[in-house]
């Protein structure tokens, strides 16, 4: 005997069957929700709240996750500061090395005379800059003595404006003045932490040389790690386009803040302001902040010019006004031309990231800010998934 046959499916079935399968592609829909029966409808709504939970749960892991890695990272900064600062420096001069290559020089010799140059180069810009950093702290309260007099006519109205008010307000007249604190730097100090830098120096240094001659072979490694061939190829291109334009990149911005340097020290001379190549490595290495190191530099020189003028007048501002009008030109105008639009970045996201990074490592991590964020806008433009990133912190 043959079994019974299968009864159709009735429309009332087909309609609840489609209007489900539209629901779990459109779970916004009430017009779909309000057609299903009254159980599907309660399970594709315990469903939807099951989703909701899950979704709420993985937000709050990810958020533990973050708050982890910023303790993780805040704790170890003495280990990850030199680490990072040894890699841009790795990137920068990995260039040169490759072009040593191609000359079939060994990568070990390349290195080493970079390494030479490169400590040389740190070691005569110590040597040009720390006697002059010491003698403006020493000399800076001196200054500062010898500043106040000279505006003494123009303080005169506001001192005559305080003691009319003192005198209405606790019947008696007193001119308290405030005494200078004197800045001195002792030799206890000196000793105490010279081999915590040069520990740090060190580190970098060799870190730096290790990167030029193994760099390439931990690369090859790492991609010789991925399944096949179309995944080794993609992480290839990737590592080399990453590479290059990093390089060109931090390349490219010690070569302006160089020039910057250069440029402010020279004008500073013109205006006879003392120790112009102090302030013109101030400028240099605080343009590696965007905007905030702009500010700084013109306030610093701002204070330089008032504390050694010979006359309060408006003329000792020229020397700020001036550096302020350099670094407009060359933010706006000189750096954007010479660097790109792939290396423009978002001011509020540059101003977010150097927030951040200078909370958790106070100003090295305001200086390496701007570079890790270049670095990881490349890496995003590269990494499916990863490319709103990218497209957040772009200008």
């Amino acid at each position: 005997m043959s079994g019974p046959e299968p009864q159709p499916t009735s429309d009332e079935s087909i309609r609840d069957l489609t209007a489900a399968a539209l629901l779990a592609r459109h779970p916004a829909d009430p017009l779909l929700a309000e057609n299903l029966p009254r159980p599907l409808a309660r399970r594709l709504h315990s469903a939807r709240g099951t989703r909701r939970h899950l979704r709420a749960i993985r937000m709050l892991l990810n958020a533990m996750l973050l708050l982890a890695l910023m303790y993780t990272v805040t704790l170890t900064k003495a280990l990850l500061i030199p680490l990072v600062l040894a890699a841009f420096i790795g990137l920068a001069l990995n260039p040169l090395v490759a072009t040593g290559t191609r000359f079939h020089l060994p990568r070990w010799l390349t290195a080493c005379v970079l390494m030479i140059g490169l400590v040389t180069g740190i070691g005569s810009a110590i040597g040009l800059l720390a006697q002059p950093a010491l003698g403006w702290f020493h000399g800076a309260p001196a200054a500062i003595r010898s500043f106040v007099p000279k505006f003494r006519d123009m303080t005169k109205p506001l001192e005559a404006a305080n003691r009319a008010t003192q005198t209405l307000v606790s019947g008696t007249s007193r001119v308290t003045t405030a005494p200078a604190s004197a800045v001195s730097i002792s030799a206890w100090d000196v000793v105490s932490t010279a081999p915590k830098v040069l520990a740090a120096v060190l580190s970098v240094l060799l870190l730096v040389f290790f990167f030029l001659i193994y760099g390439d072979t931990m690369l090859r490694r790492l991609v010789e790690l991925t399944p096949s061939f179309a995944y080794k190829r993609h992480a290839v291109s990737i590592v080399r386009s990453f590479q290059s334009e990093v390089s060109r990149y931090l390349l490219t911005a010690l070569l302006i803040n160089a020039s910057l340097g250069a440029i402010t020290a020279g004008m500073l001379w013109l205006y006879h302001v003392p120790d112009a190549l102090l302030w013109g490595a101030v400028a240099m290495f605080a343009n590696f902040i965007p905007y905030v190191g702009a500010i700084f530099t013109t306030a610093v020189l701002a204070i330089v010019s008032m504390l050694y003028a010979k006359h309060a007048d408006l003329d000792v501002f020229l020397p700020a006004l001036t550096f302020a009008g350099i670094t407009i030109v060359e933010g706006n105008l000189i750096t954007p031309l010479i660097q790109g639009r792939s290396m423009r970045l978002s001011p509020i996201a540059i101003l977010l990231w150097l927030l951040v990074w200078g909370w958790l490592w106070g100003i090295p991590g305001a200086l390496l800010a701007v570079p890790m964020l270049t670095c990881s806008k490349l890496i995003c433009e590269r990494v499916h998934g990863w490319e709103w990133f990218a497209l957040i912190v772009s200008r």
